[in-house]
């Protein structure tokens, strides 16, 4: 059976784990509803819906102000098919970050495929161990310019690449227009706090560990807005807030026989500047 394997959302997918790509969403604040059922309203404490929001903004506050850290993600989205049958795909994923300039994002897919984001706060590379390819560009700044860059400019998929950047706040704030508390819960043997939240396009789902270390253990979202309604959905290991990090692994250095090619929006935009060139379309300088 031939399937499709990338998923119809590389916008979608690249951006937070609670929003879609930048500018998808309505500037609108945060509201907080009282839309879970009566049976959950029951069976846990009342939780008052600012709450529910200072849980989530604690959450996002936290991971964005550490100045550093590694962490392992297991996660799974969903392709529709021509059949219309919905197909889930795999991928495993470790991630390091030390502010402002250091990235890196190792990436292994379901088929056994490998792919490898560094950014050593000059450089965007991307990698294909697999192909034995790789893609680079310069975009000095730091982190969060660079993934802007990267999934805005470069049309890249980085899945849950918000939690990555220090605005995080601001944007989970100004994205989110609906969060419900569902209930206090255990992940991995941890105690967690489950929220619920809508966007504009996306409905999300994560679960904060309860304590100092409010840290996302787990997060799923469903594209509403999407065909057939796709879901994807992570969850996280070995949070590591002070990791041992040397410089080398943010740096790229191609190994013998690596190919280097440009990214697919590098070569529209050429091919763009090519297609209106007055020399060659007969028109006059």
């Amino acid at each position: 059976m031939k399937t499709k394997i990338q998923p119809g959302l590389t916008g979608m997918l690249c951006a937070v784990g609670m929003a879609a790509s930048i500018g998808c969403a309505e500037n609108r604040p945060m509201t907080a509803t009282n839309s879970i059922s009566a049976l959950a309203a029951v069976s846990q404490p009342a939780v008052e819906p600012a709450q529910a929001k200072d849980l989530l903004m604690n959450m996002a506050e936290f991971l964005a102000k550490s100045p550093s850290f590694s962490v392992n993600l297991e996660s799974s989205y969903e392709v529709l098919q021509e059949s219309g049958q919905m197909i889930e795909f795999g991928e495993n994923r470790r991630i390091v970050v030390r502010r402002p300039n250091g990235l890196r994002v190792e990436i292994e897919h379901s088929d056994g495929e490998r792919h490898l984001v560094q950014y050593d706060g000059n450089d965007i590379t991307t990698s294909s161990p697999t192909h034995n390819v790789y893609a680079q560009i310069v975009k000095p700044g730091g982190i969060d310019e660079a993934v802007m860059y990267f999934l805005r400019d470069l049309g890249m998929r980085l899945p849950l690449a918000m939690l990555l950047v220090s605005r995080l706040p601001e944007e989970l704030e100004r994205r989110t227009l609906a969060l419900d508390y569902v209930e206090k819960t255990v992940v991995d043997g941890t105690p967690t706090h489950h929220l619920a939240g809508r966007t504009g396009t996306v409905d999300y789902q994560v679960w904060i560990a309860e304590g100092a270390r409010p840290l996302p253990l787990r997060i799923v979202l469903s594209y509403k807005n999407e065909e057939g309604h796709p879901s994807f959905r992570a969850q996280f290991f070995d949070w590591n807030l002070m990791p041992e990090i040397q410089d080398s692994l943010f740096t790229f250095n191609p190994t013998d026989g690596m190919r280097k090619i440009a990214f697919a929006a590098e070569l529209n935009k050429i091919a763009l500047e090519d297609s209106i060139r007055p020399e060659e379309s007969g028109g006059k300088q």
